[in-house]
């Protein structure tokens, strides 16, 4: 029975895994079993990360709405019980956008969640 020759595959396999390594210090940029383990970690904390980045920008805008409500005399979670009571559908993503860029605008959603309060 003819034998199987595999190294021109197995020299592949090894290629591609090399090629997400590039940029790697030391031997994780050369080396199969170093690259391999240096990916394991990477691709995990990559995928854990893209869901922690969405919280962490949710508490980025709801800094920057409290700060932004406090100049108009009202604390954050005043704000929102009132922009709830009084229907308005902003979300924390333009309510922070419209405190950075927007400030009349955003004074404007700070009195409408002001007269909604008792």
């Amino acid at each position: 029975m003819p034998r199987v020759k595999r190294g021109v595959i197995a020299h592949k396999r090894r290629e591609n895994i090399l090629r997400y390594t590039k940029g790697y210090r030391w031997s994780r940029k050369s080396k199969e079993r170093a690259a391999k383990e240096a990916l394991v970690h990477a691709w995990k904390y990559a995928f854990r990360d893209r869901r922690k980045k969405k919280g962490e920008f949710r508490k980025l805008w709801q800094v920057r709405i409290n700060a932004a409500s406090r100049a108009h005399g009202l604390p954050y979670r005043l704000l929102i019980s009132g922009l709830k009571k009084a229907d308005v559908v902003l979300d924390r993503k333009s309510l922070a956008e419209l405190a950075q860029s927007h400030p009349e605008t955003f004074a404007y959603v700070v009195e409408l969640a002001k007269k909604s309060l008792p």
